[in-house]
């Protein structure tokens, strides 16, 4: 993969993993089309980590939050248990409310979200990298993303913020975030719709989706990293996949800005018509060069 095909691979990545548009579904396209080859998944990881920097570059402060709320949670959750084992004793404590805060909610919804997306991410592996190696099956995919795009332009304008959401709203997001796996499934479009759909408040709906890639993000990483033979990678490979790399972030955090003016002004339809168009274009070219 030479360094200009990186580029345009990070330039992808970047604007259509949070316009939604689907990374995943351009990128098996852009592989099926031009022939580009890369070895597995190693560098579409890359470029999720490049996303993934953009997410903390634009949310840092409620990610640094929801950090320090997450060891709090942890904290008084054990100090908790001592309390338990003290009233068996006699000593009779009151317990602390661990959950007493929007930030400790937001968490709690995140970890419920992870459950479901992680074992469809696992179960779904083979699948998912077989799906991107058939042209008809992104283009499928992209229909059913232009569908979701028609719907959440037309849901109502909800209210919820942590507080009110629920922990089964949390866990239907995050099954909808691990069927976005599949190639031509927008993930942001997916779980922004879904959000929509159980009533979030739109700038809050935009901020959960790409807050909960994170743990999604980095749970794959994991997963790939044990596989990759870095005995084949040579060094050009290292420049090209740092370039592509940078390229994601840069155009990501563009786009996630973008986002959130779509989300809020109701501007889904012209995505909407876009991968209905392209999806069709996909089936088209796969029955052409059958």
């Amino acid at each position: 993969m030479s360094l200009l095909e990186s580029i345009l691979m990070g330039f992808i990545q970047g604007i259509t993993e949070f316009l939604p548009v689907s990374s995943s579904g351009h990128l098996a396209i852009c592989k099926q089309l031009f022939g580009i080859e890369e070895p597995g998944m190693f560098f579409d990881i890359l470029l999720h980590i490049g996303t993934l920097i953009a997410v903390f570059a634009v949310y840092y402060k409620d990610i640094g939050k929801l950090i320090v709320e997450g060891c709090c949670i942890i904290r008084d959750a054990c100090v908790n248990i001592g309390i338990f084992f003290g009233n068996l004793k006699k000593e009779e404590k009151p317990y602390r409310r661990v959950i007493n805060s929007n930030y400790r909610k937001f968490v709690m919804l995140v970890i419920v979200s992870t459950i479901p997306t992680g074992v469809i991410g696992i179960v779904a592996k083979d699948l998912v990298e077989m799906a991107g190696q058939i042209l008809i099956v992104p283009g499928i995919c992209l229909i059913l993303t232009a569908v979701l795009l028609f719907i959440a332009d037309r849901v109502p304008d909800g209210g919820k913020v942590p507080k009110n959401v629920t922990y089964t709203n949390a866990f239907i997001i995050g099954i909808c975030q691990g069927i976005a796996t599949l190639p031509g499934i927008s993930r942001s479009g997916m779980t922004i719709t879904a959000c929509l759909l159980a009533g979030f408040n739109r700038r809050f709906a935009v901020k959960y989706s790409f807050i909960m890639s994170i743990p999604a993000i980095l749970g794959a990483l994991v997963l790939e990293i044990k596989d990759v033979d870095f005995s084949v990678i040579e060094g050009n490979d290292v420049l090209n996949y740092v370039a592509g790399t940078v390229v994601a972030a840069v155009v990501g955090y563009i786009c996630i800005k973008t986002m959130l003016v779509i989300v809020r002004n109701k501007k889904f339809m012209i995505f909407s018509i876009y991968c209905l168009i392209v999806g069709a274009v996909c089936i088209g070219s796969y029955f052409y060069l059958a």
